[in-house]
Protein backbone atom coordinates (compact mmCIF):
# COMPACT_ATOMS: atom_id res chain seq x y z
CA UNK A 1 0.00 0.00 0.00
CA UNK A 2 2.91 2.34 0.68
CA UNK A 3 4.23 3.93 -2.49
CA UNK A 4 7.32 5.87 -3.40
CA UNK A 5 6.70 9.51 -4.25
CA UNK A 6 8.78 12.50 -5.20
CA UNK A 7 9.34 14.74 -2.18
CA UNK A 8 8.97 17.77 -4.46
CA UNK A 9 5.33 16.80 -5.10
CA UNK A 10 4.41 16.90 -1.42
CA UNK A 11 2.15 19.82 -0.55
CA UNK A 12 4.11 21.25 2.38
CA UNK A 13 2.15 24.51 2.20
CA UNK A 14 -1.11 22.66 2.99
CA UNK A 15 0.64 20.69 5.72
CA UNK A 16 1.96 23.85 7.40
CA UNK A 17 -1.39 25.66 7.15
CA UNK A 18 -3.17 22.76 8.85
CA UNK A 19 -0.63 22.50 11.67
CA UNK A 20 -0.52 26.28 12.11
CA UNK A 21 -4.31 26.51 12.38
CA UNK A 22 -4.36 23.67 14.93
CA UNK A 23 -1.74 25.43 17.07
CA UNK A 24 -3.89 28.57 17.07
CA UNK A 25 -6.77 26.37 18.18
CA UNK A 26 -4.76 24.89 21.04
CA UNK A 27 -3.78 28.38 22.19
CA UNK A 28 -7.44 29.42 22.14
CA UNK A 29 -8.51 26.28 24.02
CA UNK A 30 -5.85 27.10 26.63
CA UNK A 31 -7.69 30.35 27.30
CA UNK A 32 -11.16 28.81 27.19
CA UNK A 33 -10.63 25.51 29.05
CA UNK A 34 -7.00 24.95 30.13
CA UNK A 35 -7.79 21.40 31.32
CA UNK A 36 -8.44 20.31 27.71
CA UNK A 37 -5.12 21.48 26.25
CA UNK A 38 -3.23 18.25 26.95
CA UNK A 39 -5.83 16.10 25.17
CA UNK A 40 -6.05 18.45 22.19
CA UNK A 41 -2.26 18.58 21.88
CA UNK A 42 -2.08 14.78 21.99
CA UNK A 43 -4.85 14.72 19.38
CA UNK A 44 -2.87 17.03 17.12
CA UNK A 45 0.27 14.89 17.39
CA UNK A 46 -1.66 11.71 16.67
CA UNK A 47 -3.57 13.48 13.90
CA UNK A 48 -0.36 14.59 12.20
CA UNK A 49 0.96 11.01 12.32
CA UNK A 50 -2.30 9.70 10.82
CA UNK A 51 -2.29 12.44 8.17
CA UNK A 52 1.27 11.76 7.04
CA UNK A 53 0.74 7.99 7.08
CA UNK A 54 -2.42 8.23 4.94
CA UNK A 55 -0.72 10.68 2.58
CA UNK A 56 1.92 8.06 1.74
CA UNK A 57 -0.53 5.26 0.99
CA UNK A 58 -2.33 4.56 -2.27
CA UNK A 59 -5.87 5.90 -1.90
CA UNK A 60 -6.91 3.72 -4.82
CA UNK A 61 -6.21 0.60 -2.76
CA UNK A 62 -7.98 1.97 0.33
CA UNK A 63 -11.07 2.89 -1.68
CA UNK A 64 -11.59 -0.76 -2.54
CA UNK A 65 -13.05 -0.96 0.97
CA UNK A 66 -15.74 1.58 0.12
CA UNK A 67 -18.60 -0.81 0.93
CA UNK A 68 -17.17 -1.74 4.37
CA UNK A 69 -16.68 2.01 5.00
CA UNK A 70 -20.38 2.58 4.39
CA UNK A 71 -21.46 -0.38 6.54
CA UNK A 72 -19.10 0.57 9.40
CA UNK A 73 -20.53 4.07 9.28
CA UNK A 74 -24.10 2.77 9.56
CA UNK A 75 -23.22 0.42 12.43
CA UNK A 76 -21.44 3.15 14.42
CA UNK A 77 -24.32 5.59 13.93
CA UNK A 78 -26.82 2.91 14.99
CA UNK A 79 -24.79 2.15 18.14
CA UNK A 80 -25.19 5.79 19.19
CA UNK A 81 -28.92 5.14 19.61
CA UNK A 82 -28.26 1.92 21.56
CA UNK A 83 -27.47 1.57 25.29
CA UNK A 84 -23.81 2.18 24.35
CA UNK A 85 -24.69 5.76 23.43
CA UNK A 86 -24.17 8.58 25.92
CA UNK A 87 -26.25 11.73 26.26
CA UNK A 88 -25.01 15.28 26.82
CA UNK A 89 -27.25 18.37 26.91
CA UNK A 90 -30.20 16.37 25.65
CA UNK A 91 -28.39 14.96 22.60
CA UNK A 92 -27.23 11.35 22.26
CA UNK A 93 -24.25 11.64 19.89
CA UNK A 94 -21.39 9.70 21.50
CA UNK A 95 -20.53 6.05 22.10
CA UNK A 96 -17.96 4.41 24.34
CA UNK A 97 -16.10 1.35 23.09
CA UNK A 98 -13.08 -0.21 24.84
CA UNK A 99 -12.82 2.82 27.10
CA UNK A 100 -12.75 5.27 24.17
CA UNK A 101 -15.53 7.83 23.72
CA UNK A 102 -16.04 9.25 20.26
CA UNK A 103 -18.65 10.89 18.03
CA UNK A 104 -19.54 8.75 14.97
CA UNK A 105 -21.33 11.63 13.20
CA UNK A 106 -17.93 13.39 12.84
CA UNK A 107 -16.28 10.27 11.43
CA UNK A 108 -19.28 9.92 9.07
CA UNK A 109 -18.08 12.91 7.08
CA UNK A 110 -14.81 11.35 5.90
CA UNK A 111 -16.30 7.84 5.61
CA UNK A 112 -19.08 9.08 3.31
CA UNK A 113 -16.62 11.11 1.22
CA UNK A 114 -14.53 7.98 0.66
CA UNK A 115 -17.59 5.87 -0.09
CA UNK A 116 -19.05 8.25 -2.67
CA UNK A 117 -15.64 8.88 -4.26
CA UNK A 118 -15.30 5.21 -5.17
CA UNK A 119 -19.01 4.56 -5.80
CA UNK A 120 -19.23 7.40 -8.31
CA UNK A 121 -15.86 6.44 -9.81
CA UNK A 122 -17.15 2.91 -10.39
CA UNK A 123 -20.32 4.15 -12.09
CA UNK A 124 -19.03 7.43 -13.52
CA UNK A 125 -20.69 6.79 -16.87
CA UNK A 126 -24.09 6.95 -15.15
CA UNK A 127 -23.59 10.22 -13.28
CA UNK A 128 -25.90 12.14 -15.63
CA UNK A 129 -28.60 9.49 -15.21
CA UNK A 130 -31.37 10.68 -12.90
CA UNK A 131 -31.90 7.16 -11.57
CA UNK A 132 -28.28 6.94 -10.45
CA UNK A 133 -28.60 10.26 -8.62
CA UNK A 134 -31.69 8.91 -6.85
CA UNK A 135 -29.69 5.85 -5.74
CA UNK A 136 -26.97 8.14 -4.35
CA UNK A 137 -29.59 10.11 -2.43
CA UNK A 138 -31.15 6.92 -1.02
CA UNK A 139 -27.73 5.73 0.17
CA UNK A 140 -27.30 9.07 1.95
CA UNK A 141 -30.77 8.93 3.52
CA UNK A 142 -29.96 6.09 5.95
CA UNK A 143 -26.98 7.75 7.72
CA UNK A 144 -28.81 11.09 7.64
CA UNK A 145 -31.83 9.52 9.32
CA UNK A 146 -29.69 7.98 12.07
CA UNK A 147 -27.93 11.29 12.71
CA UNK A 148 -31.21 13.21 12.71
CA UNK A 149 -32.54 10.86 15.41
CA UNK A 150 -29.70 11.81 17.80
CA UNK A 151 -30.91 14.63 17.20
CA UNK A 152 -28.27 16.48 15.16
CA UNK A 153 -29.84 18.54 12.39
CA UNK A 154 -26.70 20.66 11.91
CA UNK A 155 -24.55 17.65 10.98
CA UNK A 156 -27.30 16.48 8.62
CA UNK A 157 -27.15 19.84 6.86
CA UNK A 158 -23.35 19.63 6.75
CA UNK A 159 -23.44 16.17 5.17
CA UNK A 160 -25.96 17.34 2.58
CA UNK A 161 -23.66 20.25 1.66
CA UNK A 162 -20.71 17.86 1.27
CA UNK A 163 -22.83 15.44 -0.76
CA UNK A 164 -24.13 18.23 -3.00
CA UNK A 165 -20.58 19.46 -3.63
CA UNK A 166 -19.40 15.95 -4.53
CA UNK A 167 -22.30 15.43 -6.93
CA UNK A 168 -21.71 18.82 -8.56
CA UNK A 169 -18.00 18.14 -9.07
CA UNK A 170 -18.85 14.65 -10.34
CA UNK A 171 -20.71 16.33 -13.20
CA UNK A 172 -24.41 15.68 -12.66
CA UNK A 173 -26.82 17.10 -15.20
CA UNK A 174 -27.25 20.86 -14.65
CA UNK A 175 -31.01 20.42 -14.92
CA UNK A 176 -30.91 18.34 -11.74
CA UNK A 177 -28.96 21.14 -10.03
CA UNK A 178 -31.60 23.67 -11.08
CA UNK A 179 -34.39 21.36 -9.90
CA UNK A 180 -32.73 20.82 -6.50
CA UNK A 181 -32.23 24.57 -6.03
CA UNK A 182 -35.81 25.12 -7.11
CA UNK A 183 -36.96 22.85 -4.30
CA UNK A 184 -34.40 23.52 -1.55
CA UNK A 185 -34.57 27.33 -1.55
CA UNK A 186 -38.39 27.48 -1.16
CA UNK A 187 -38.13 24.64 1.40
CA UNK A 188 -35.65 26.65 3.50
CA UNK A 189 -37.92 29.70 3.32
CA UNK A 190 -40.89 27.54 4.30
CA UNK A 191 -39.00 26.20 7.34
CA UNK A 192 -38.26 29.77 8.46
CA UNK A 193 -41.89 30.72 7.86
CA UNK A 194 -43.04 27.65 9.79
CA UNK A 195 -40.73 28.57 12.68
CA UNK A 196 -42.38 31.95 13.20
CA UNK A 197 -45.81 30.34 13.47
CA UNK A 198 -47.10 29.66 16.97
CA UNK A 199 -47.59 25.95 16.27
CA UNK A 200 -44.93 24.43 14.02
CA UNK A 201 -45.63 21.08 12.44
CA UNK A 202 -42.16 20.22 11.12
CA UNK A 203 -39.67 21.53 13.70
CA UNK A 204 -38.83 20.36 17.18
CA UNK A 205 -39.26 22.96 19.93
CA UNK A 206 -35.54 23.59 20.33
CA UNK A 207 -35.11 24.00 16.56
CA UNK A 208 -37.94 26.52 16.40
CA UNK A 209 -36.50 28.51 19.31
CA UNK A 210 -33.06 28.63 17.70
CA UNK A 211 -34.48 30.07 14.49
CA UNK A 212 -36.60 32.58 16.39
CA UNK A 213 -33.59 33.58 18.50
CA UNK A 214 -31.67 34.18 15.28
CA UNK A 215 -34.44 36.32 13.79
CA UNK A 216 -35.28 38.19 17.01
CA UNK A 217 -32.27 37.89 19.36
CA UNK A 218 -33.48 40.70 21.60
CA UNK A 219 -36.55 38.62 22.54
CA UNK A 220 -34.36 35.68 23.57
CA UNK A 221 -31.48 37.59 25.14
CA UNK A 222 -31.64 35.53 28.34
CA UNK A 223 -32.31 32.21 26.62
CA UNK A 224 -31.38 30.85 23.17
CA UNK A 225 -29.74 34.10 21.98
CA UNK A 226 -27.71 34.54 25.18
CA UNK A 227 -24.62 32.83 23.77
CA UNK A 228 -24.71 34.55 20.41
CA UNK A 229 -25.21 38.06 21.82
CA UNK A 230 -22.35 37.59 24.28
CA UNK A 231 -20.21 36.15 21.51
CA UNK A 232 -20.78 39.19 19.31
CA UNK A 233 -20.00 41.46 22.26
CA UNK A 234 -16.75 39.60 22.98
CA UNK A 235 -15.60 39.64 19.33
CA UNK A 236 -16.38 43.35 19.04
CA UNK A 237 -14.54 44.14 22.29
CA UNK A 238 -11.36 42.66 20.82
CA UNK A 239 -11.18 45.54 18.33
CA UNK A 240 -8.11 45.51 16.06
CA UNK A 241 -5.43 43.64 17.99
CA UNK A 242 -7.45 42.00 20.80
CA UNK A 243 -7.08 42.04 24.56
CA UNK A 244 -4.10 39.71 24.51
CA UNK A 245 -3.52 35.99 24.80
CA UNK A 246 -4.91 34.56 28.05
CA UNK A 247 -5.96 38.05 29.04
CA UNK A 248 -6.88 38.70 32.68
CA UNK A 249 -8.77 41.90 31.91
CA UNK A 250 -11.78 42.26 34.18
CA UNK A 251 -13.84 43.33 31.14
CA UNK A 252 -13.25 40.02 29.37
CA UNK A 253 -16.56 38.40 28.38
CA UNK A 254 -14.87 34.99 28.38
CA UNK A 255 -13.32 35.37 31.83
CA UNK A 256 -16.64 36.62 33.14
CA UNK A 257 -18.15 33.22 32.35
CA UNK A 258 -20.65 34.61 29.84
CA UNK A 259 -19.65 32.15 27.09
CA UNK A 260 -20.29 28.43 27.61
CA UNK A 261 -18.87 25.83 25.22
CA UNK A 262 -16.19 28.41 24.39
CA UNK A 263 -13.73 25.59 23.63
CA UNK A 264 -15.97 24.05 20.95
CA UNK A 265 -18.87 25.80 19.22
CA UNK A 266 -17.78 29.33 20.19
CA UNK A 267 -14.00 29.03 19.91
CA UNK A 268 -14.02 31.86 17.34
CA UNK A 269 -15.33 34.10 20.11
CA UNK A 270 -12.14 33.49 22.08
CA UNK A 271 -10.04 34.30 19.02
CA UNK A 272 -11.97 37.51 18.35
CA UNK A 273 -11.69 38.77 21.92
CA UNK A 274 -8.05 37.86 22.57
CA UNK A 275 -6.51 38.32 19.10
CA UNK A 276 -8.88 40.92 17.70
CA UNK A 277 -9.71 41.62 14.08
CA UNK A 278 -6.19 40.72 12.94
CA UNK A 279 -6.25 37.30 14.62
CA UNK A 280 -9.76 36.59 13.36
CA UNK A 281 -8.75 37.40 9.79
CA UNK A 282 -5.70 35.14 10.06
CA UNK A 283 -7.91 32.23 11.15
CA UNK A 284 -10.46 32.89 8.40
CA UNK A 285 -7.73 33.13 5.76
CA UNK A 286 -6.18 29.85 6.91
CA UNK A 287 -9.51 27.99 6.95
CA UNK A 288 -10.52 29.11 3.48
CA UNK A 289 -6.98 28.83 2.08
CA UNK A 290 -6.98 25.16 3.15
CA UNK A 291 -10.39 24.65 1.52
CA UNK A 292 -9.28 26.37 -1.70
CA UNK A 293 -6.06 24.35 -1.79
CA UNK A 294 -8.14 21.17 -1.56
CA UNK A 295 -10.21 22.28 -4.57
CA UNK A 296 -7.03 23.13 -6.51
CA UNK A 297 -5.68 19.66 -5.75
CA UNK A 298 -8.99 18.27 -6.96
CA UNK A 299 -8.30 19.72 -10.41
CA UNK A 300 -4.95 17.89 -10.52
CA UNK A 301 -6.23 14.46 -9.46
CA UNK A 302 -5.31 11.50 -11.64
CA UNK A 303 -8.85 10.07 -11.57
CA UNK A 304 -12.43 10.84 -10.64
CA UNK A 305 -12.13 9.28 -7.17
CA UNK A 306 -9.19 11.50 -6.22
CA UNK A 307 -11.00 14.52 -7.61
CA UNK A 308 -14.06 13.81 -5.47
CA UNK A 309 -12.04 13.13 -2.30
CA UNK A 310 -10.22 16.46 -2.51
CA UNK A 311 -13.38 18.37 -3.45
CA UNK A 312 -15.39 16.70 -0.68
CA UNK A 313 -12.82 17.54 1.99
CA UNK A 314 -12.53 21.09 0.65
CA UNK A 315 -16.31 21.54 0.85
CA UNK A 316 -16.34 20.06 4.34
CA UNK A 317 -13.72 22.47 5.70
CA UNK A 318 -15.01 25.51 3.82
CA UNK A 319 -18.71 25.15 4.59
CA UNK A 320 -18.20 24.07 8.19
CA UNK A 321 -15.78 26.93 8.81
CA UNK A 322 -18.29 29.40 7.36
CA UNK A 323 -21.15 28.00 9.46
CA UNK A 324 -19.17 28.02 12.72
CA UNK A 325 -18.01 31.61 12.26
CA UNK A 326 -21.49 32.60 11.08
CA UNK A 327 -22.98 31.31 14.33
CA UNK A 328 -20.39 33.11 16.50
CA UNK A 329 -21.06 36.40 14.71
CA UNK A 330 -24.87 36.09 14.63
CA UNK A 331 -25.08 35.65 10.86
CA UNK A 332 -26.54 32.13 11.18
CA UNK A 333 -28.68 30.31 13.77
CA UNK A 334 -26.85 28.32 16.45
CA UNK A 335 -25.89 24.94 15.01
CA UNK A 336 -23.26 23.31 17.21
CA UNK A 337 -20.71 22.59 14.47
CA UNK A 338 -17.01 22.82 15.43
CA UNK A 339 -14.50 25.06 13.66
CA UNK A 340 -12.21 22.67 11.71
CA UNK A 341 -8.75 22.20 13.28
CA UNK A 342 -9.54 24.84 15.93
CA UNK A 343 -12.41 23.66 18.16
CA UNK A 344 -11.84 21.11 20.90
CA UNK A 345 -12.94 17.60 20.02
CA UNK A 346 -10.70 14.63 19.25
CA UNK A 347 -13.10 12.83 16.89
CA UNK A 348 -13.57 15.98 14.83
CA UNK A 349 -9.83 16.74 14.83
CA UNK A 350 -8.72 13.25 13.85
CA UNK A 351 -11.42 12.96 11.17
CA UNK A 352 -10.43 16.19 9.46
CA UNK A 353 -6.72 15.30 9.71
CA UNK A 354 -7.50 11.97 8.06
CA UNK A 355 -9.34 13.88 5.32
CA UNK A 356 -6.30 16.10 4.69
CA UNK A 357 -4.11 12.97 4.64
CA UNK A 358 -6.15 11.62 1.73
CA UNK A 359 -6.02 15.00 -0.01
CA UNK A 360 -2.21 15.06 0.28
CA UNK A 361 -2.14 11.58 -1.22
CA UNK A 362 -4.33 12.73 -4.11
CA UNK A 363 -1.82 15.55 -4.68
CA UNK A 364 1.14 13.15 -4.65
CA UNK A 365 -0.50 10.94 -7.25
CA UNK A 366 -1.82 13.81 -9.35
CA UNK A 367 -0.76 13.90 -12.96
CA UNK A 368 -2.59 16.97 -14.24
CA UNK A 369 -1.49 20.55 -14.32
CA UNK A 370 -3.93 23.27 -13.34
CA UNK A 371 -5.04 23.70 -16.96
CA UNK A 372 -4.99 20.01 -17.77
CA UNK A 373 -8.63 19.96 -18.84
CA UNK A 374 -8.57 22.91 -21.18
Amino acid sequence: MLKKYKLSNYDFALLLMVIGLTIIGIMSISSAKPDFVTKQTAGMIFGVVVMIFLSLLDYGVILKLFIPFYLINIVLLALVLSPLGSTTNGAQRWISLLGITFQPSEAAKILLILFYAQFIMKYKDKIKNFGFVVICVILLALPLGLIYMQPDLSTCIMLMLIFSSIMFVAGIDWRIVVAVLGVSIPAALFIIYNAVQEDTSILKDYQQRRILAWLHPEDYANAEAYQTLNSMMAIGSGQIFGKGYNTNEISSVLNGGFISESQTDFIFTVIGEEFGFVGSVIVLVLVFAIAIECFIISTKAKDKAGELIAAGVGAWIGFQGFINVGVATGVLPNTGLPLPFVSYGLTSLLSVYAGIGFVLNVRLQGNKNLFGRL
